[in-house]
């Protein structure tokens, strides 16, 4: 395995002028490999800063996305923290560099499969299930945080109910225009909603 450190090293230095991100979330994405998250056809521009496919009509998300992402959860090293949308996995793992755990939920089966033996054989505390993101993952709940890296017209309300008062959810709302939106989970319902840019994501998908 092949570690590319100094590919890294010059992607972090291009997200530190591109980012308000904090080197906190700057060494997080540090120390991910993200060619290991990439197919083999696109390992060359795996330190691109963009996304890229990865199957099943989904990408991988852009490292500036995911820097911007991981600054407004504002994580606590203790924190657990739900994914909606695994992908290949590499954004849970920049998200476990700075927590104690990801339960990361994706709607392919295959693509839940291969990213839970990769996080594993990489030593990262993601655990993986193929399901209805909507749900979200309910066993584990209360999370202290709750992402998700697809769009959603709406955020369903079964994932906020999984979120503690006070924890933040992040999610690119809307459909043909999308926005990166901010909440604060209160004790009955959202107490604070804050808007951080347009995004472009695939969308949420259900049954």
């Amino acid at each position: 395995m092949t570690d590319r450190a100094d590919d890294r090293e010059r992607m972090i230095d291009r997200l530190r002028s591109r980012t308000d991100a904090g080197d906190r979330v700057l060494d997080a994405l540090g120390a991910v490999p993200r060619h290991e998250f990439v197919p083999e056809s696109r390992r060359s521009d795996a330190y691109a800063d963009r996304p890229l496919p990865i199957g099943e009509g989904q990408t991988i998300s852009a490292p500036h996305m995911v820097a911007v992402m991981c600054d407004l959860l504002e994580l606590a090293p203790d924190d657990r923290v739900l994914e909606i949308g695994t992908g290949r996995g590499y954004h849970a793992a920049v998200t476990a560099e700075l927590c104690e755990a990801v339960y990361s939920v994706e709607y392919h089966d295959r693509l839940a499969r291969a990213a839970r033996e990769r996080v594993a054989d990489l030593g990262y505390d993601v655990h993986v299930c193929a399901g209805d993101g909507r749900e979200g993952w309910p066993e584990h709940a209360p999370y202290d945080a709750c992402y998700l890296v697809c769009a959603a017209g709406e955020v369903p309300d079964a994932l906020f109910e999984q979120v503690r008062p006070g924890g933040v959810l992040l999610a690119p709302v809307g459909d043909r225009v999308q926005h990166l939106v901010r909440f604060v989970v209160g004790e009955s319902g959202v107490r604070e909603r804050s808007e951080h840019g347009g995004v472009r994501f695939v969308p949420l998908l259900g049954e």
